[in-house]
Parts: structure tokens; sequence; C-alpha cells
């Protein structure tokens, strides 16, 4: 195995989160670069790693030959330090990192502090370290998790056909029927849903419909509230739930969509950002964590995280002006070709790795 990089996740590696999918992908650019890549997906709890997961990491790290590459999925990295650290002088151990395990939303702040000070000392004991944005970069350092410099390799795409919405309404064309609109993200506090709901809720005079795509098993009991939170509403009847989708599946949504929302409270890139853009397809975006950064000053407009006032009055703003829809979406249709892709992705990774 010593000429083979491990590729070490969390649970399944074949969930279909971004984070997922980002190692997904950047596993099969490697391959396609004449890189042998094992995958292993570790049993256990992560981040608050349990005994489980601690013997999974000790096991799969142990039977790794002397001189062995590691690629680490920083959430099966930060719980665990001590693991890590009694096998780094004879490993060439890699960290890549999504977000600080700290900065998820809706945990205690001595939970926080806890993950800030595991993740510091998993940090420490890895060769090198891989971030997703610039903006993960900067808070690394923020937060004083890590010293040196960290290697940045965003996200790629896919090239994709424009969505007819965005061509008609940039050609100044309005919508037939309801306005689509989409959010991809999972079911989690993070993600925003809430917040998007009660926007919406101000805006039942208008014509839309709202398209849900993401995972309700992460966070169950917060998907649960959502459906609650919707219940005897005006906007029920309105919200198409369509769960977690294959690829294929979620490149339709994709298609028939007409508008790109991102509610999240906080992201340590926001890939759905580049897929939507990739398509044409305008934004609607929170700047919370690197959507402020990610998302592009044209093509979008930008509201400030946890804002439901702010966010309806965008969202009413695109509703009812055709000449801004226009704008956006000739933007958003411009950006198609400048985004880089997974290919690009998979080169900057090997590069970052020293390999």
């Amino acid at each position: 195995m010593r000429d083979t990089l491990v590729f070490i996740v969390p649970g399944d590696p074949n969930q279909r989160t971004g984070g997922y999918l980002y190692d997904a992908r950047i596993v099969a650019e490697l391959r396609k670069l004449g890189r042998n890549v094992q995958v292993i997906g570790l049993e256990g709890r992560f981040p608050q790693a349990c005994a489980t997961a601690r013997q999974a990491m000790d096991g799969c790290l142990g039977d790794l030959s002397d001189g062995a590459a590691v690629v680490i999925d920083g959430l099966a990295l930060g719980g665990l330090p001590a693991v890590v650290e009694s096998h780094a002088q004879r490993l060439n151990i890699a960290a890549l990192v999504h977000h600080p395990l700290a900065d998820e939303t809706g945990i205690e702040s001595e939970q926080a502090r806890q993950l800030l000070v595991s993740e510091r000392r998993a940090l420490a004991a890895c060769g090198r370290v891989i971030v997703t944005s610039a903006f993960t970069a900067r808070r690394l350092k923020a937060l004083n998790l890590y010293s040196g410099a960290a290697f940045v390799v965003e996200p790629g795409v896919d090239p994709a056909a424009s969505a007819p919405a965005a061509e008609h309404m940039a050609a100044g064309q309005t919508p037939a029927g309801a306005l689509n609109i989409l959010c991809v993200a999972s079911l989690t506090p993070r993600k925003g849903h809430a917040i998007l709901f009660s926007a919406l809720d101000q805006l039942s005079q208008h014509n839309w419909q709202l398209t849900i795509v993401g995972s309700e098993k992460r966070a169950p009991d917060h998907a649960g509230k959502l459906r609650r939170q919707l219940e005897g509403s005006q906007i029920n009847h309105r919200i198409d739930w369509l769960g977690e989708l294959d690829e294929q599946a979620l490149a339709d949504a994709y298609r028939q969509a007409s508008l790109c929302v991102v509610p999240s409270l906080y992201e340590g890139f926001g890939m759905v950002v580049t897929e939507a853009l990739a398509r044409g397809l305008p934004l609607i975006s929170t700047t919370g964590g690197a959507l402020a950064d990610t998302v592009p000053d044209d093509g979008a407009l930008k509201v400030r995280p946890g804002d439901v006032d702010e966010l309806a009055a965008a969202l009413a703003s695109f509703l009812t002006d055709a000449e801004l829809r226009a704008r956006l979406c000739r933007a958003a249709l411009a950006k198609r070709n400048q985004i880089h892709t997974w290919t690009d992705a998979g080169r900057a990774f090997v590069q970052a790795l020293g390999q």
C-alpha cells in the first residue's frame, strides 16, 4: 500500500452532501491522473468521536506501512488528535478541512471550545493542510487552528447546459406560470431553511414555487421542526420536498429552476453556487462564511445571514422586477465559462499534496 494514497472519511463515502461530493470528485480526478487511491469510510460518531470511531481510525492508520500517504477529511480528523499524533511520525498525513468544526451552527459554547482544542492538536500533527476556500484558510488562522500556510483547492464544476428559464429571463421574457425557486441543501440548522420559509411566507401574493432538495436524515429532529413550521401555513402547498437526489435527478432540478437560493448561515465554500452558475442560474444568497467570497457580486443578490426581512425583500425584487431578472441572468450566464472544472481541481490537489 506504499504507493497508494489512502483517503479517509467519516461514515459512508457515498453520502451526497457538499463535503462528501467534493471528496468523491477529487478522488475520481486523482485516479484519472494515475494515482492509486483507496477510500476508507470509518464507522462511529464524528466529530465528537466515540470509542468505535477511535478504534476505527487507529486500526485504519495502524494497518498502513511506514511512509504511506494519507488524506483525512477534517470531520473525521478533528475529534481524534491523540490517534493522529500516535501515527504522525511514520505516515505522510494531510488534512482536508471544509470548515472549522467549531463553526458548525447549533453547538454549545463549551462544545465549540473543546472542538477548537481538539482540531488544533490534530492539524498540528499533519504534514500539510488543504482547505476548500480562501475563506477557510483565513478562518484557520483567525481561530489559531493552524499556523502554517494552508493549500487552497476550490471545488470544480462539470460543464452543463444553461437553464432554459435563465435564457428566457435574460432576453427579457416573463416566466410562464410560477417562478421555480430551487434550494439545494441538507436539512440541517446551518442551511437556513427556516429563514427561507419565513421569508417566503411574506410573499404569498406572488407566483412562485419552491423546490427543496436535500436529505432529511442528517438532522431528523430539525427536519421535523421545519415540516411543523409550515403546517397550516398559506405556502405549504407551494413547496415540493424532493429529498436527496442522485446526480441525474439533481441535474434535472437545476434545469427546471428559475432561481437558486442559498439561505445558509455559514458555508465553507458552497458548491451549490458554482453548480447554479454553471447553468447560468441567478442566485439569491447570504454572505455567511465563504459565501461572501464565492457568490459573485453580479449574477446574484446578497443578503445578511439570518435576516428574514432582507431575504424576503431580495426575493420580492426578483419576483417583480423583470429588468433586474434580465440583468442577473445575463451576468450569471456570462459566468458559465469562467468557473474552473473538476479536472483543474484534481491537478491543484496533486500540487497541494506535493506529489
